[in-house]
């Protein structure tokens, strides 16, 4: 039995099934060596797409948003929109592929901006406009009740504790190696949004360098958030390079209480409504 197909071997080699066709190559010493199946793969690959689709359909329609603020093409050099795009396009992979994707939003995207311009080139207008995927010219604040929308910045002094499937949370769609520090915050100010930070000092040992993740990264740990709501596994996709493991007085419990609530860095722990 091969995948489940009775299977009749004849004096060539071939192996001829109801279903589909194996064909086992031999080396010079008559041994087997290869089994190929082109059509099961490409049975398979069609049917995982449709899963995969099907499941960002659902997420569109049913689940949880997750807003990319692409407003920041003014302050990126042409390189490095071109990387931001990049690591944008490895989001969409990531999210795609997940058991519970996000309904992602590319908000602030301009249609004859350099952001567009980028993804049309990589992707072809056609691809582009299967991808599902919400993108639209309007701030997250015009999608969105004010009140959902927590706006994630490594500059903001408010700590994400618990993982909140009824918010809406934003991240700015930039590189920050050149980018001055606090502009996704003081955006987030002048919108008047809340704000949060991941819980990377109170989990890791950080070791050196700033505390901004790439994309492809948040979008990993965001995903582990959503699926697990446990820091512990959701920030094992930090780079092992920037910390040196994590914190033993964390890692053995639970960070928070289960209602969604943020800390204050520096003042007493206090209940924020949202």
């Amino acid at each position: 039995v091969i995948h489940g197909a009775w299977c009749v071997g004849s004096k060539r080699n071939s192996y001829h099934c109801s279903q589909v066709e194996f064909q086992i190559d031999q080396n010079t010493d008559g041994d087997q060596k290869e089994v190929r199946n082109t059509f099961l793969l490409q049975f398979w690959d069609r049917n995982m797409d449709r899963l995969l689709a099907w499941r960002s359909i659902q997420a569109m329609l049913f689940d949880q948003p997750l807003v990319l603020d692409m407003s920041y093409e003014s302050n990126m050099s042409r390189r490095e929109i071109e990387n931001t795009v990049s690591q944008l396009m490895e989001v969409e992979g990531w999210n795609r592929r997940a058991k519970e994707p996000y309904h992602l939003h590319f908000c602030n995207l301009q249609p004859d901006g350099a952001y567009m311009k980028e993804f049309l080139k990589r992707y072809g207008a056609e691809t582009w406009d299967r991808l599902l995927i919400t993108n639209t010219e309007a701030h997250a604040v015009d999608v969105f009740p004010r009140d959902r929308l927590v706006y994630l910045t490594a500059d903001s002094p408010n700590v994400l504790r618990t993982f909140d499937h009824s918010k809406v949370y934003i991240i700015g769609a930039l590189v920050d190696r050149s980018i001055l520090s606090g502009l996704s915050l003081a955006n987030a100010k002048r919108l008047k949004l809340a704000t949060a930070r991941l819980p990377l000092d109170e989990f890791l040992h950080w070791e050196m360098g700033a505390k901004n993740l790439t994309l492809d990264q948040m979008i990993r740990i965001m995903l582990s958030m959503k699926e697990t709501g446990k820091w512990q596994e959701a920030l094992q996709f930090v780079p092992k390079r920037k910390h040196v493991g994590f914190n033993q007085n964390q890692s053995s419990k639970h960070m928070g209480p289960k209602t969604p609530w943020l800390e204050k860095d520096g003042a007493a722990q206090r209940l924020i409504q949202w």
